[in-house]
């Protein structure tokens, strides 16, 4: 329970169904920095899961989840950035800390099932659950969820699954549940305003300063502020002026540089990912690979071999970036998917 329309409705709706429910909500946080409080991170809405709870005449239980985040998904995600990676936490977030340690613990509370309001489907397969784009495209979150652990799909419920978000903003006003108006955060929850350089500082990670900017042919144009601070396909925020428009191609750790270069350089014939996770047993050929969430799914050749994806698409790809996730589908099932290591 985030105190947010999506989970309150996926509470209602399973009360409605005739399930024994009840609500848990984690309490999240960030280790301080010196001479300060731990940071509460989240969005500020306890007093509304506490509200949603009453009104559905359900227990809540609200559990200390700030370690789990912190080593779970706040570290590797800062690693990952000094690495010169640009990392997904929300992936990380439902893989290790959703999916993963809460799962564990309501199920070591006795319940049969780990509910949420997210927009994706599970639905049975001949070889087990299997994981599915939901009703409303336009919402579609299997993005984040690829890396759930396969066999954790049997325990998961996603309520809203054949729902649009009109419907469940409908629905939360006939039950009378809070945060029907209340606009949906882009934010990452540790991340308010994307404010990486304070997160920097508050874990007393270094290892970054300034550098060049160069072409690919090594001329330099200018000076970069840290390579944390830069994503391929960048186009803004360069801070040097060009002929045309210049894009960031690579972060060069190594040496400390920004690599920039036009649009036409940032495309690229495919990809290769590691860190994988397949949903089924026997992945397609041919399929469709989505490199960020906001991405229209490409269609691709892909090749699943032990340790290694590869993506070789149809039509060359804009800003596939190190560190994402590259998420495949065959039709609305999610094949699986890995963690980008570069381009090809």
């Amino acid at each position: 329970m985030s105190g947010g329309v999506d989970s309150s409705v996926a509470a209602w709706l399973l009360r409605e169904a005739g399930h024994e429910v009840c609500g848990v909500a984690m309490r999240l946080g960030i280790s301080p920095a010196a001479g300060e409080e731990a940071a509460p991170v989240g969005p500020a809405a306890g007093a509304d899961a506490r509200i949603a709870c009453e009104i559905l005449d359900i227990p809540l239980y609200t559990l200390d989840a700030a370690a789990d985040l912190e080593g779970l998904v706040i570290q590797p995600f800062l690693s990952a950035y000094l690495e010169g990676r640009t990392p997904n936490p929300c992936v990380e977030c439902n893989r290790a800390l959703k999916f993963g340690a809460l799962l564990r613990r309501v199920q070591a509370m006795g319940c049969d099932f780990l509910a949420t309001g997210h927009y994706a489907r599970i639905a049975p397969g001949p070889a087990g659950p299997r994981l599915l784009r939901p009703r409303d495209l336009r919402k579609d979150q299997t993005y984040f969820l690829y890396a759930i652990d396969r066999q954790a799909l049997g325990r998961i419920l996603f309520p809203l699954a054949l729902y649009t978000k009109e419907e469940v903003r409908e629905m939360a006003a006939k039950a009378g549940l809070p945060g029907v108006e209340r606009r949906e955060s882009q934010d990452v929850c540790f991340l308010p305003g994307g404010d990486l350089a304070s997160l920097l500082q508050r874990y007393g990670r270094e290892g970054y300063g300034a550098g060049d900017i160069v072409t690919r042919q090594g001329k330099v144009l200018g000076r970069h502020r840290g390579l944390p601070f830069y994503t391929v396909g960048q186009r803004g925020g360069l801070g040097i002026g060009h002929r045309v428009p210049l894009y960031v191609l690579a972060l060069d750790v190594p040496g400390n540089r920004l690599i920039v270069g036009e649009r036409e350089e940032t495309r690229a014939t495919g990809l290769r990912a590691a860190s994988l996770n397949l949903l089924v047993d026997a992945p397609p050929a041919r399929a469709t690979a989505k490199i960020r969430y906001a991405h229209r799914a490409a269609p691709c050749a892909v090749v699943w071999e032990r340790d290694v994806l590869t993506v070789r698409f149809d039509s060359p790809q804009e800003a596939v970036t190190p560190g994402q996730s590259v998420v495949i589908y065959d039709g609305d099932l999610v094949v699986g998917g890995g963690i980008i290591q570069d381009a090809l």
